[in-house]
């Protein structure tokens, strides 16, 4: 997937009418809810790490992932 791939869908209402939102890199907003969101790249995930617990970059809360 190219790093300049647009989101196919809304995160909160599922629409399909996005349009780019202002001049910020990654930010978008849907015409059908109004809403405006971000889209970042954090990075690879590594496949050695799944189905350990990891922290969240940024918080003290781990997620269990599933194999």
């Amino acid at each position: 997937m190219s790093a300049h791939t647009a989101p196919l869908h809304c995160p909160y209402c599922a629409g399909e009418n996005l349009h780019p939102h202002g001049d910020v890199h990654g930010a978008w907003e849907c015409r059908e809810c109004l809403r405006a969101f971000g889209v970042k790249f954090i990075g690879l995930t590594d496949l050695s790490e799944r189905g350990r617990a990891i922290a969240l970059p940024g918080s003290d809360n781990s997620v269990e992932r599933s194999a």
